[in-house]
């Protein structure tokens, strides 16, 4: 029985690092942090920290360690799938060896094959962590009344949650999250993908409005956004929401294009943003910057846009135009016919004075070198004064920011 036991936790730790590459993700558990035991830490809520001592003790052939472990998760998450499959795993290792993850007989395989990807999208976020002293390269700027942001990363199946601290994003959560079956960047009504972009909440609906399939709430986005309808993407109904409640969590590519966590952790996401308004960036891989180059990257932004700004009010068309792409387009206008609008604005002036506030600005994830900025503009003049919110698409062109989209945020 002792040789037996022993040579199926030899094969159990085998065929988990070659089904879920654990041996390319064994690492420092504070990988990153280069700080303090009191530094944040990523991935210590959730069932993610149980898991990784249930592959430890695994790995270190201790299977009725893991056994235990397995069993004090399940009580905590009792309808937690992978747990399930894992605690049989282990059950059948102990009269036989295993030929893989979710050895179970006439099990349908691509529903096994999905809570293996679970697996590795869980312990990959536990042992693999983002530095705690970066951020998300798209933070560029928070506007103060915008009290936290999220970013998907859609690659790793992780949701990380961030608090503006005096226009710094600082990290406060991460949770599992899953995605569109048949991957991201979304084109069109039924296409079963996640589209990548800037987006913000526009309400909550509770679950009370709600079929059990959304389970604890939903929080819809603005897709298709501006920029989404200039590139002719379509489709509507891209919500953040939480799981049924017979679900603890799906695997990382199963919804029609939605965002779907744990009912535990969307109840504790809402809590945190309660209400619209929340920048929600989804990207297919999250960028990290140290907070020096953050802070050199939105120095350099903030620089062409306030020299936008003070061209404007120069009065200078040619020079204020400048700053607009070949491909600007503000509604139904294109450059030539906004240029021709400003010509004959301005020679009308005698003066113009321009204002800018609760200015934020967020890097679009993707190939595009595109920032979104939303802001309050207070022109005035001295024949016409209005105020409105503005938003801009600005593009890196040869090296230089300029306006590709404008138009009423």
């Amino acid at each position: 029985m002792t040789a037996m036991r022993y040579f199926s936790g030899r094969a159990v730790a085998r065929v988990l690092r070659n089904a879920l590459c654990l041996s390319s993700l064994i690492v420092p558990l504070a990988i990153g942090s280069g700080q303090s035991g009191d530094a944040v830490r990523y991935s210590d809520s959730g069932p993610e920290p149980m898991l990784e001592q249930v592959f430890r003790q695994i790995e270190r052939n201790k299977l009725g360690l893991a056994l235990e472990q397995v069993d004090a998760l399940l009580q905590i998450w009792p309808n937690f799938r992978l747990g399930h499959l894992i605690r049989g795993d282990l059950l059948m290792a102990r009269s036989s060896a295993l030929t893989t993850i979710g050895n179970a007989p006439n099990a349908p395989e691509e529903r096994l094959a999905d809570l293996r990807d679970e697996a590795v999208a869980r312990i990959r976020a536990y042992r693999d962590k983002p530095p705690v002293d970066r951020v998300p390269r798209y933070l560029l700027q928070l506007q103060a009344s915008q009290r936290h942001a999220v970013v998907v990363d859609t690659r790793r199946s992780r949701l990380y949650l961030y608090e503006n601290v005096a226009g710094q994003p600082r990290f406060i959560a991460d949770y599992y999250v899953s995605h569109g079956r048949l991957g991201i960047e979304k084109m069109r009504e039924g296409d079963k993908k996640t589209p990548l972009g800037v987006y913000q909440v526009t309400g909550f609906l509770p679950p009370e409005r709600l079929t059990d399939f959304y389970g604890a709430g939903a929080l819809p986005i603005n897709y298709p956004n501006a920029w989404d309808r200039r590139q002719g993407r379509k489709g509507h109904g891209i919500w953040l929401h939480g799981t049924p409640s017979d679900t603890f969590s799906r695997p990382p590519r199963a919804s029609d294009g939605c965002v779907v966590l744990a009912n535990s952790d969307f109840l504790a996401l809402n809590n945190h943003l309660q209400g619209a308004s929340v920048p929600v960036i989804i990207s297919d891989s999250v960028e990290w910057l140290s907070l020096d180059d953050w802070q050199s990257e939105r120095s350099e932004f903030n620089k062409a846009h306030e020299q936008w700004r003070s061209d404007w009010e120069s009065r200078d068309v040619e020079r204020f135009l400048s700053h607009y792409s070949a491909r600007f387009s503000a509604g139904k206008k294109d450059l030539a016919a906004f240029a021709a609008q400003k010509r004959a604005v301005n020679a009308g002036k005698k003066w113009i004075k321009v204002g800018v506030d609760k200015l934020s600005t967020f890097r679009n994830p993707g190939r595009e070198d595109l920032v979104v900025v939303t802001f309050e503009q207070d022109y005035r003049s001295d024949n016409l004064s209005n105020r409105m919110i503005k938003q801009q698409y600005w593009q890196r062109e040869d090296g230089r920011w300029r306006i590709v989209f404008e138009g009423e945020g």
